[in-house]
């Protein structure tokens, strides 16, 4: 099984420091929807983990969160793409839960989901606490300077195994030639 695991804001779609709080927010970057189709067609199975503390916060609602994630789900599928599976941190850094990125307890329910080893499995963030939560479990940490992705290589401190890419759609080439 070909897996791949995307953070969400800043790689599938644009980020915004006042959180993406409503479908409308929700903006693809361009390339990244045709990239996710890219890996459906090539038999790789995408699912996506976000710290999404905007909830513990009270800036949006379940079901808000759900609306921006149906709203992504359709945009994937309109390409040609799937998601297979979105987990997400519903709590505040101050929380101190397991689940919440750099900590890996969303990464190990994919793998309890998917019955897989994530070692060498292609994690895909454009945050420090995106690669430290890949590297944790063995995974492959991938960067894409969109998003938040500049700033984290600027500031340097990445896992020395890190990858660099322009964007999502640049990772899905290099994958995709390697296969």
């Amino acid at each position: 099984m070909k897996l791949i695991i995307l953070d969400r804001d800043g790689v599938i779609n644009f980020d915004s420091d006042q959180f993406i709080k409503s479908p409308d927010e929700w903006k693809p970057i361009p390339g990244s929807l045709e990239a996710i189709a890219r890996l459906t067609r090539e038999g790789w199975r995408v699912v996506v983990a976000t710290n999404q503390s905007g909830l513990a916060r009270g800036l949006f609602e379940m079901a808000t969160l759900n609306a921006i994630h149906a709203k992504m789900h359709k945009a994937v599928a309109q390409a040609g793409g799937r998601i297979e599976a979105v987990f997400y941190c519903p709590h505040a850094a101050d929380m101190n839960c397991e689940c919440r990125k750099p900590r890996a307890g969303m990464l190990n329910e994919i793998a309890a989901r998917y019955g897989s080893d994530l070692r060498g499995v292609p994690s895909v963030g454009d945050s420090l606490r995106d690669l430290l939560a890949a590297t944790s479990v063995g995974a492959k940490p991938l960067l894409v300077q969109t998003g938040k992705g500049k700033k984290t290589l600027a500031a340097g401190g990445l896992p020395e195994e890190t990858a660099v890419f322009d964007d999502l759609s640049c990772v899905v080439d290099h994958l995709l030639a390697a296969a």
